[in-house]
């Protein structure tokens, strides 16, 4: 399932990305300039939890258009992105090169990296927004965490919250229209679809996601042998009754 759904998604997102990026965010010129301006912004959900990452090695992995690894680097960090889209790797490195900092993106299949072990360890690993929905088996790509992160380094995991996924539309529901504990593969448009007028979407592909609940996300991470500090939930600005996005905080402790 996961090589099916590997596959699939790198073609999704290996059309239009760097469009879709020029469009939201600008050319990568503007993009290092705006990032030059408000990079402590970008890092808001996960620098509290990270200190000083000057001269520390962050491992960001599916780190799309490089927005937040950039950010890290000019904090002084020396960060490496691994992202399976090459039209992603050609975004964020046009970006870091104008921004003047430097930047190790390796194209590659997360689970799937190229001499993995030759990357060494890193004192954080960061995965945000968007990327567990692209896993089969979350011990896979929590292995990798593992393995990669040294003795007293600190994983940190942002993404959508699974009951917010379940809820799907939080305005005037007095029930939830999905299903929280739905494990089945599906397809689903690419995260930039919306970005382009009808008339443009010829040619995308659909990814293929399968969805966690919760209690699957902090069982993988603490079988695999990480010790869990933090599970902050953060509200929804729309309706703060209800959560849109989670941060976990996991130390790898031997």
């Amino acid at each position: 399932m996961q090589e099916q759904m590997a596959k699939a998604n790198k073609a999704a997102w290996e059309t239009k990305a760097y469009l879709a990026w020029v469009r939201t965010f600008g050319t990568p010129a503007e993009m290092a300039l705006e990032l030059k301006q408000t990079h402590r912004h970008h890092l808001r959900y996960w620098l509290k939890y990270m200190g000083d990452v000057a001269g520390k090695r962050v491992l960001n992995l599916l780190g799309s258009n490089g927005r937040k690894a950039i950010s890290l680097a000019l904090l002084g960090a020396e960060v490496t992105v691994v992202d399976i889209s090459e039209e992603n790797r050609m975004y964020a490195t046009e970006t870091a090169a104008a921004a003047g900092v430097q930047l190790q993106y390796i194209c590659a299949d997360a689970l799937n990296i190229p001499d993995e072990e030759t990357l060494g360890e890193y004192d954080f690993v960061l995965m945000e927004f968007g990327i567990l929905h692209y896993f089969s088996n979350l011990s896979d790509i929590f292995a990798i965490v593992h393995r990669r992160l040294a003795a007293q380094g600190r994983f940190l995991l942002s993404d959508f919250h699974p009951f917010a996924r379940a809820w799907l539309q939080t305005d005037n529901l007095k029930e939830p229209t999905g299903n929280y504990f739905d494990d089945s593969l599906r397809e689903g448009p690419i995260a930039y679809t919306d970005l382009f007028p009808e008339e443009e979407r010829t040619g995308l592909h659909n990814v293929l996601i399968r969805s966690w609940t919760v209690g699957d996300i902090i069982t993988a991470i603490g079988q695999i042998g990480l010790f869990i500090r933090t599970f902050e939930e953060i509200p929804s600005a729309q309706n703060p009754k209800l959560p849109v996005f989670y941060t976990l905080v996991a130390d790898k402790l031997e």
